[in-house]
């Protein structure tokens, strides 16, 4: 007689249904149909989906159709319920649950805590939780520890790239991180690439602002790039991973690059009208690192021995991996010790919906292993 696997559930709450979270659905969906129900004991059921305004889930936990999921939440018209309800939910299933937090929610990411002492995994992208204050870090993995859950958020920094899980990796391995450099944001490095691409050229500083804009690149309002603090927030945790104790992403220097004069702007469409007529600043700063046969790109660093942590623009030679990437590419330089002089290089897109959903797809992986 064949031997029958004992199913066991593992139940999947997503919450965010925007570019991150549809992607996410479809991978998920294509994970489910390739478990080989012979060869696994796992048995993966989606019982949750929630967006801002709207919310389908499984009363008695058996499993959603994700492909589904979208048109289901479009359709729905069921009561909202509070957060607190959706957590007792939740509490109440037979079997493990993993919550996916596609969203970009701090008041979500303060809950963290307690959402992980009930004993509930969490894989997520949203990077507000690990780079808000530090007391809030300390929490969610104490919380987790207590709970016997796990948190995994390697798409926080450089969307599907394994930066964190590499860092991670030297760092348990015992090598001695002493540098990471970078360009950690795809809408600066498609910014940058554009205004000052190596060997010459490049339009106007605000023309290269729209185009980005235009493209997708940005923010919709691009301020939201330009202050830099997408990029703190990235520094900040690979810092702490590093064992750099950072007080929070505005605790170290963070270069905006939003001109004094429009920092008043009542909004994006006045900022950006208003925009070109500062253009001769960033003019100043191309011809400058020209004449020095460089170019400028926007990075952020983390200098370990001294504990300085940074984001700003810099100048680096045109044979540099930094000035010679392309498109909207991330690259993250691990300096170590065992590495030497030359740095571990990781690079690739860093951002982007299927990327991005790559990542908490992959983390989502990790966990069920752990859950098994």
């Amino acid at each position: 007689m064949a031997n029958m696997l004992q199913k066991q559930p593992i139940f999947i709450a997503v919450i965010g249904v925007g570019g991150v979270g549809k992607a996410f659905l479809s991978q998920y969906d294509q994970l489910r149909q390739r478990l080989d129900p012979q060869s696994t004991n796992i048995d993966l059921a989606l019982i949750l989906a929630r967006t801002s305004k709207k919310q389908v889930l499984s009363e008695r936990y058996g499993a959603l159709d994700a492909s589904k999921v979208p048109q289901m939440l479009e359709e729905s018209n069921k009561p909202y319920l509070p957060f607190d309800s959706i957590l007792e939910f939740l509490e109440a299933t037979p079997g493990k649950v993993v919550l996916v937090d596609n969203t970009s929610d701090l008041d979500l990411a303060k809950s963290y805590p307690r959402i992980l002492e009930k004993g509930i995994s969490i894989v997520t992208p949203n990077k507000k939780g690990f780079s808000d204050d530090i007391q809030l870090w300390d929490a969610i993995f104490s919380s987790a520890l207590r709970g016997g859950s796990h948190v995994y958020h390697e798409s926080t920094v450089g969307a599907g790239l394994p930066v964190i899980s590499t860092l991670k990796e030297l760092v348990q391995t015992g090598d001695e991180v002493t540098k990471i450099e970078g360009v950690f944001s795809g809408t600066m490095s498609f910014l940058f690439n554009s205004f000052m691409p190596v060997g010459g050229g490049g339009g106007k500083f605000s023309a290269e602002v729209t185009k980005a804009k235009e493209l997708g690149f940005t923010e919709p309002d691009p301020r939201d790039d330009l202050n830099g603090l997408d990029v703190a927030r990235k520094l900040t945790i690979l810092a702490r991973l590093a064992g750099l104790k950072v007080e929070s992403p505005t605790s170290f220097p963070v270069q905006s690059l939003i001109p004094k004069a429009l920092e008043s702007c009542s909004s994006g469409d006045e900022f950006m009208e208003r925009l070109p007529d500062h253009d001769e600043e960033m003019e100043e700063l191309k011809d400058a690192a020209a004449k020095e046969g460089k170019v400028v790109r926007f990075v952020g660093s983390i200098d370990t021995p001294s504990g300085e942590v940074k984001v700003g623009l810099e100048k680096f030679d045109a044979s540099h991996p930094i000035a010679a990437l392309k498109g909207s590419d991330n690259i993250i330089n691990f300096y170590t010790k065992r590495y030497g002089s030359n740095p571990l290089i990781i690079q690739g897109a860093g951002a982007g919906g299927e990327v991005t959903a790559m990542g908490v797809t992959g983390d989502l992986i990790k966990v069920i292993r752990l859950l098994r």
